[in-house]
């Protein structure tokens, strides 16, 4: 569906995903040859075939294609007046191979449903008015290969660890508030949102292991000292023997002491 390079205005409409063939993954005919016949009047027109192909713009470039058309499921609305956000519903062509909304005014976000459109192959947002933060759920589309959100509003730090940063900086070009690779603009740490559920999971996994670290120590500390006594009896024995030897020296000595004060006072 090629309608780009018109006056089209207003918002994308949501009844998009009614297009059936782009809801569906694969094609179930890939042939480029049909045939027309028939009859006008009284006379018979022969069957006559014809090819298809057609010449768009892919991922930035002039292209033809003929044999494999039937594969190609785009939409390109480029180069209109479309105004509004991009409705989540789009994102329901989960057969959608290349989808271009490029040179338009559109605003608000990129729905977090992106990652649906699996079998994407382009897209193409540039030169809008996207806010917002990159969600991560456009790096599980590995089969991206041509990205381009350059010029709009987009913030915050692009999703590491993913297959977005091996595109070209200048896919991201004429964000100023996004930050982080593939762009040589590093983020601040300290304005990147916490994400307070982790740490309370590390909180809560510390504690957890303090707790059970303390209660292994204490057992192992009083069956070490009390089981032996309990079990052994010449241990107990001793031990005892101890106790009342050192607190005989104790009573001796604190003894000694209070007489050797009375005297120095005396």
């Amino acid at each position: 569906m090629d309608f780009s390079m018109n006056n089209i205005s207003g918002n994308i409409p949501k009844c998009l995903n009614n297009l059936t063939t782009l809801a569906q993954k694969g094609n179930p005919s890939l042939s480029s040859t049909h045939f027309y016949g028939g009859s006008m009047g009284n006379e018979s027109i022969a069957p006559t075939n014809y090819d298809d192909d057609a010449s768009f713009i892919w991922k930035g470039r002039m292209e033809t294609y003929k044999s494999t058309l039937g594969l190609v499921k785009r939409i390109d609305l480029s180069s209109n007046r479309l105004t509004g956000e991009i409705p989540s519903e789009i994102t329901r062509l989960v057969g959608l191979i290349s989808l271009n909304l490029s040179r338009n005014q559109l605003i608000g976000q990129i729905t977090p449903e992106i990652g649906n459109l699996e079998s994407l192959d382009s897209l193409d947002l540039s030169r809008n008015q996207i806010d917002g933060r990159i969600p991560t759920s456009l790096a599980r589309i590995d089969r991206l290969s041509f990205l381009d959100l350059s010029y709009n509003n987009l913030s915050g730090k692009i999703p590491t660890g993913t297959q977005l940063q091996s595109f070209d900086p200048l896919d991201y070009a004429e964000n100023p508030l996004l930050c982080g690779p593939p762009l040589k603009k590093m983020c601040d740490d300290q304005n990147e949102p916490t994400d307070w559920s982790n740490e309370e999971d590390k909180d809560e996994f510390i504690t957890l292991g303090f707790y059970i670290g303390m209660g292994i120590g204490f057992a192992a500390g009083f069956w070490g000292v009390c089981g032996t006594l309990i079990f052994k009896r010449s241990w107990r024995y001793a031990y005892f023997k101890f106790l009342n030897d050192l607190n005989d020296w104790l009573y001796v000595r604190i003894a000694l002491i209070k007489r050797q004060l009375k005297l120095a006072y005396a």
